[in-house]
């Protein structure tokens, strides 16, 4: 295991929040208080983005500037992000603390990471005031990673390496190429490649898959893996370079390159 230093987790839908729904349903709700119905396709596509750039991409999608025209008489503008995300924030405050228990396998990854002197660190889309609503519950399952880096704590968000370089300098790491970044989402894959690291992408716990453990089960084998056919297809082409199914499957990955 010399070869790994760190792993940095992404949360919702790595960590916590299997199928990534606090951050989906939020979206969903705070369009509709201004007056927008998005669907759920729409309010994902974005998702491991900063939250305020997440908004400005939905609101930059063509059916959803041309609702918001349609509605308030000009196109969406910074000021208008401003005002929508003036609003999600305590909405998705309020949402992720009941989003937050640990996905099924994750405390055991702590422990094997743990054990082997393998540090851990985290980055989220997340605003700090969100996070303070998660950290808790999350550290009460076992789970508190050295540093958490949000999304207002740095100049540049996803895909942009800003968490990652910050993450480093807390965990002492001078070789990024021994990190390896998890994550569910292209920004979060991409935040990864362009700090230097490793990069795994999770197909079935995360954003693309959108489904909770108890729905997985009762799919069968064809309709799973088409899901995680579908995801892979994103991490991939973001720059993954291994894809599981959760972060459950880590240990067995990180073996094998160690092999």
């Amino acid at each position: 295991m010399e070869n790994i230093k760190a792993v940095v987790f992404d949360w919702a839908g790595t960590m916590v929040d299997f199928g990534s729904f606090a951050p989906m349903n939020a979206f969903v709700e705070v369009f509709a208080e201004f007056g927008m119905a998005i669907s759920i396709e729409q309010a994902r596509a974005p998702m491991g983005m900063a939250k305020w750039d997440h908004i400005k991409t939905i609101l930059d999608m063509p059916g959803v500037a041309n609702d918001f025209k349609a509605t308030y008489g000009h196109a969406p503008s910074s000021e208008d992000v401003d005002r929508i995300f003036k609003v999600f924030v305590p909405m998705n405050e309020k949402v992720a603390a009941r989003h937050s228990d640990l996905v099924p396998g994750a405390a055991a990854v702590i422990k094997w990471l743990s054990e082997r002197d393998i540090k851990i660190g985290s980055t989220t889309g997340y605003t700090r005031s969100i996070m303070e609503h998660v950290i808790p519950v999350a550290a009460k399952q076992g789970y508190s990673p050295e540093i958490v880096v949000c999304s207002d704590e740095v100049p540049n968000g996803r895909p942009a390496p800003d968490a990652m370089e910050k993450c480093f300098k807390v965990l002492g790491i001078d070789d990024p190429s021994k990190v390896i970044k998890v994550d569910d989402t292209e920004p979060g894959i991409g935040e990864g490649k362009q700090a230097g690291c490793l990069t795994v992408g999770l197909t079935l716990s995360g954003n693309y898959a959108g489904k909770t453990p108890d729905e997985l089960s009762e799919m069968d084998e064809k309709a799973i893996n088409e899901l995680r056919e579908h995801a892979a297809e994103k991490l991939f082409g973001a720059g993954a370079d291994h894809v599981i199914d959760s972060v459950a499957d880590l240990p067995e990955l990180i073996s094998s390159l160690a092999d």
